[in-house]
């Protein structure tokens, strides 16, 4: 079970459990063989039909969650992204989208995220509740800017929570693997300006704007202990 992940880490997720190979992934739906559960497509009927072990996605709250994911019953991994980068990211993801079609600058789009005005409402609760269970025996809690930094360490992470066995030399192999489609995604260049960089706002943050976002951002993450890298 995925949640609140990104393109990047379903792709990592699949390959460690499934032992893929990239270019097989390159050549399929991912999305296919990871649904989202609050998706009406392809639907909680055909989820519940999945063979176990199922890989299923969300981007819901942890209060929303299914029973047996609060009672530990099944496996959550998490992944958080620097607040930064991740507005970014997901400012152009809004404008990549048909669906979506968002024609404000990112400015306005940056105020609503501070203010807590996009779907799934808001970020800075949505990261806190899954903090406060970090600790809990079947989640496993990681972060964007960690998979950039120290790959092998989180692909060995995966692998033990997952259950699943590697050699060192498959495990080598496998994080190789996964270097590959890090770095098919962060130098594509069908993806804006990178999509998938770590210090992505750099390159569109006003100072007024770093300063007004580190002001909401101490107010509403100040009694909480997890912190970001937000550059490397």
């Amino acid at each position: 079970f995925l949640l609140n992940c990104t393109g990047l880490l379903q792709e990592v997720v699949y390959l460690v459990s499934q032992g893929a190979d990239p270019d097989e992934i390159g050549l399929m739906n991912i999305d296919e063989q990871l649904p989202v559960l609050e998706y009406p497509q392809p639907g909680l009927d055909i989820i519940k039909e999945l063979t176990s072990p199922r890989l299923i996605k969300s981007h819901l709250p942890y209060r929303f969650l299914p029973s047996d994911l609060h009672n530990g019953n099944s496996k959550v991994i998490y992944m958080a992204r620097n607040p930064k980068d991740l507005v970014v990211s997901y400012y152009q993801f809004h404008r990549s989208l048909r669906t979506m079609s968002y024609r404000g600058t990112f400015q306005e789009f940056c105020r609503r995220f501070m203010n807590d005005k996009l779907g799934y409402g808001s970020w800075f609760e949505h990261v806190q509740e899954f903090w406060e269970h970090h600790m809990d025996a079947n989640v496993l809690f990681l972060k964007y800017e960690d998979m950039h930094k120290d790959l092998a360490t989180m692909v060995e992470q995966l692998v033990r929570f997952l259950g699943v066995s590697y050699d060192k030399a498959q495990l080598e192999s496998m994080v190789e693997h996964c270097h590959q489609l890090i770095d098919q995604c962060c130098n594509a260049e069908a993806l804006p300006v990178g999509r998938g960089r770590v210090g992505l706002w750099k390159d569109i943050f006003t100072v007024s704007m770093n300063e007004k976002f580190d002001l909401v951002y101490k107010q509403k993450m100040g009694k909480c202990d997890l912190t970001f890298d937000f550059y490397l």
